[in-house]
């Protein structure tokens, strides 16, 4: 199977700053070129590696309804096709039981422990910090360019999904970061505050334009699945 993928950043490492809106923590991550998918995986990508046959009008539109879980299972097996390493070891683990009521703010438990072998070269999620470098393209703003013309939200469709590369991509190559559907990022979110929940980024096809940011974060648990929600993969690269 091919998936279009580009170097990024082109001009080597960078230094990119993470912001919490929720306290105005910041962080800085310091990102080697790695490898990213030009669009987010497809319903006829993840048809292809699954062994089934898309339907006709699916083809183009991006997977959505997918779990963080589903989307290591699928990075574990496209790296399979391909006759590369998986970089994911999924093994169970005993979480905590709560009885009873659970307040709304605690987060459920996740009986899931993942391992990322970062010798490895197989398909893999990208890390919240490589996503942003990857949206970003070189800009340091919000959008890379006006916001109708490059992302797929509230102003500019209401019917669901729309098929991935029909607006401006970034300077690097890539198409529909923002708006469309969120994307699965590797890293957990808070892992004191809100246990096993994970990053996703982007902004989706019904979200208003301030969630349509490069540098808008947000979390939900990994058993969670929307019609918003799906992502793209990544490799890291090896010189």
């Amino acid at each position: 199977m091919f998936i279009d993928m580009v170097i990024v950043p082109p001009q080597g490492p960078t230094a990119e700053r993470i912001v919490d809106r929720r306290d105005g923590h910041a962080w800085s991550v310091d990102v080697a070129p790695f490898h990213i998918a030009t669009a987010p995986v497809t319903v006829e990508e993840w048809a292809g590696v699954h062994g089934e046959t898309p339907t006709a009008h699916g083809r183009g539109i991006p997977q959505v309804n997918v779990t963080w879980r589903e989307a290591v299972i699928f990075c574990n097996a496209l790296s399979q096709l391909e006759g590369l390493p998986a970089v994911y070891t999924v093994t169970q683990r005993e979480a905590p039981v709560v009885a009873g009521w659970r307040p709304h703010d605690e987060p459920e438990a996740d009986t899931w422990h993942v391992e990322w072998d970062r010798a490895a070269d197989g398909y893999r999620l990208p890390t919240e910090a490589e996503w942003q470098v990857a949206c970003r393209g070189g800009t340091t703003g919000p959008h890379y360019a006006h916001l109708a013309d490059i992302a797929w939200y509230d102003a500019t469709t209401t019917s669901g999904p729309r098929p991935v590369r029909q607006k401006e991509p970034n300077a690097w190559g890539l198409y529909d970061t923002l708006g469309g559907v969120w994307e699965w990022c590797w890293d957990l979110y808070d892992e004191d505050v809100y246990g096993p929940y994970r990053v996703i980024r982007g902004g989706g096809w019904s979200d208003p334009h301030w969630s349509c940011r490069s540098g808008v974060r947000r979390k939900t648990h990994p058993q969670a699945s929307f019609d918003d929600l799906g992502f793209r993969v990544a490799r890291s690269h090896r010189p």
